[in-house]
């Protein structure tokens, strides 16, 4: 008699095949033993959740592309990708990312596969709040995308550190600092420092050593990451900067 969470696996894997997978035949049962070998049984409702999420995205999508797409070694090991990113997603908004990068990949004609599986490591190097200061940096003006900001504002209340300021304060500051500091590595946000008029060599914050910077905003790589997850559509309108700590 088959247990509950196997009778959930072979349903997930039976919804796979059925909605999405079953565009090309030899391709459902390929990746419904990914599923089966490499995911533990305790993450199938987080692959549920992706599944529904894919079909809804592909549901509209040429069959022919998706066809042709899994029918190459590249768009299978972006389907692969994408179950295995979803299977560690613990969040609703992570497994949207992944389902929007994953269905652009097979479902558009002119997408690489190899540049979405990009695109999707990328977003594996970012936490949640990461991604949400990513799309801060793509309009970071006064008030600029005040809706976004509103709904976020417990993760962008900026934070000081200043000789004299309580542990905790420095503690926050000092996160928002590397998770900026992060971005920059991955290319995704570049930051504008300030020179001194006089000299023409970089301010220095003198608490924490580093150059002063004017403002941060998102490079192209970072607004093509935000397009592939479904956070911004168009790029943003010509910005005075706000100054940036």
């Amino acid at each position: 008699m088959s247990s509950p969470l196997d009778d959930k696996k072979n349903d997930l894997i039976a919804s796979a095949g059925k909605s999405i997978l079953g565009v090309v035949p030899f391709a459902g049962p390929l990746l419904a033993e990914i599923i089966d070998h490499l995911v533990p049984d305790q993450r199938m409702d987080r692959l549920t959740t992706y599944v529904k999420e894919l079909e809804s995205r592909l549901s509209s999508a040429e069959e022919t592309i998706v066809r042709a797409s899994l029918n190459k070694p590249e768009g299978l090991a972006l389907a692969e990708d994408g179950y295995i990113a979803a299977s560690r997603a613990v969040t609703m908004d992570r497994t949207s990312y992944i389902a929007s990068i994953v269905a652009n990949g097979l479902s558009v004609e002119e997408m690489s596969e190899s540049r979405q599986r990009y695109l999707l490591n990328l977003l594996s190097e970012l936490n949640d709040e990461e991604v949400l200061w990513l799309r801060f940096f793509f309009n970071p003006v006064i008030d600029g995308d005040h809706e976004f900001r509103n709904k976020h504002k417990k993760v962008f209340k900026p934070a000081r550190a200043y000789i004299g300021a309580p542990e905790s304060e420095i503690e926050k500051a000092s996160i928002q600092e590397s998770y900026k500091e992060h971005l920059e590595r991955l290319g995704l946000v570049e930051s504008k420092i300030n020179f001194d008029r006089k000299t023409g060599i970089p301010e220095f914050n003198k608490f924490s050593g580093k150059p002063r910077t004017s403002y941060t905003e998102t490079t192209h790589l970072g607004r093509m990451l935000l397009r592939e997850i479904g956070m911004i559509e168009a790029e943003p309108p010509s910005i005075n900067f706000e100054p940036r700590q």
